[in-house]
């Protein structure tokens, strides 16, 4: 392309995934990744800064205060807060600043609590999200306004992506923040390494969840930013169904645990049912097809050679 492609939140969870993708795309030279530590993007003035020395004409806002149901629910206001403002002072900079593409995700929670599965894109505005990530979620949503909005004002062309419940590699595996799938992967490995017997699970197992690796979701990032129509939102997932009581006894297996599973039922179980249609997705000819147990196998390997370390951007 020889367009200039900047990446927010570039060595976050999925941007470690997306940056490779970019830069053998499109050249290293014309991708530039950034993080918190080059700018804060809650700060009007460095967000003007980051635009004004970045000259991105592609942009790629993958920044994010995110983490699982535990962290949702005690800091729900600086989930709120965080998110706001860097979904806003972004898409106005980039209005602003000439940028001709900007694709941003959301998350699948954003969908109404009571969504009907498989959840197609019709449903964003059919209900309130689930109460427990609503704070995040909610935020996170007026990105889809934000499109709309400076789309209408300033001609700003912007695609809304919806990943599904993503894991893989450079996730964020700290207890208080980790989302089910790198929770239950440190539990289970810290399990076997301490030959706990027995390791505990929130809620009952029965909620049905569908996860998509998040090298899928990264390798359709090019057809969104070459593609000029706003075609969003779009949900990114693999559109499959596991219930988590069969996640917790894959990962057990796979990190080779031989001890009990015990169900706490008094926690919550969330959703009881969120899958997600890919229909749209599908007719855009992309596909996340990697099986749910590949990529919990490389997930694993890769935690397990970082553990102790907490090398290649662990966060544990």
């Amino acid at each position: 392309m020889g367009k200039r492609i900047s990446v927010t939140g570039a060595s976050g969870f999925l941007g470690r995934h997306v940056m490779p993708i970019l830069q053998e795309r499109y050249g290293a030279g014309n991708v530039v990744g950034m993080s918190s530590r080059d700018y804060n993007l809650m700060d009007a003035g460095q967000v003007r800064q980051m635009f004004a020395e970045q000259k991105p004409e592609i942009l790629v806002h993958l920044a994010a205060y995110s983490g699982g149901i535990g962290a949702n629910r005690t800091f729900p206001a600086d989930f709120y807060y965080r998110n706001t403002l860097l979904t806003a002072l972004v898409f106005q900079e980039a209005a602003r600043s000439g940028v001709t593409r900007l694709v941003y995700p959301m998350g699948g929670c954003s969908y109404p609590a009571d969504a009907r599965s498989p959840i197609d894109e019709s449903q964003m505005w059919e209900g309130f999200p689930q109460v427990d990530s609503a704070a995040y979620a909610t935020a996170k949503k007026m990105g889809i306004v934000a499109a709309m909005a400076y789309q209408q004002q300033y001609g700003l062309s912007s695609v809304v992506i919806v990943p599904g419940n993503m894991y893989g590699e450079h996730d964020n595996f700290r207890t208080e923040e980790a989302h089910v799938i790198p929770a239950l992967m440190r539990r289970f490995f810290e399990a076997k390494r301490d030959e706990a017997q027995e390791v505990v699970v929130w809620g009952t197992g029965r909620s049905v969840r569908d996860f998509v690796y998040a090298g899928d979701v990264a390798a359709t990032i090019p057809y969104f930013i070459e593609e000029s129509q706003s075609a969003g939102p779009v949900n990114i997932s693999s559109g499959t169904w596991t219930s988590i009581k069969d996640l917790a006894e894959m990962i057990g297996a796979e990190t080779q645990y031989e001890g009990a599973i015990r169900w706490d039922t008094s926690k919550p179980d969330g959703q009881m049912v969120k899958v997600f249609d890919t229909a749209k997705m599908r007719s855009l000819g992309l596909a996340c097809q990697t099986p749910l147990l590949m990529g919990i196998r490389k997930t694993i390997r890769w935690f397990e050679r970082n553990y102790d370390s907490g090398g290649d951007g662990i966060r544990l």
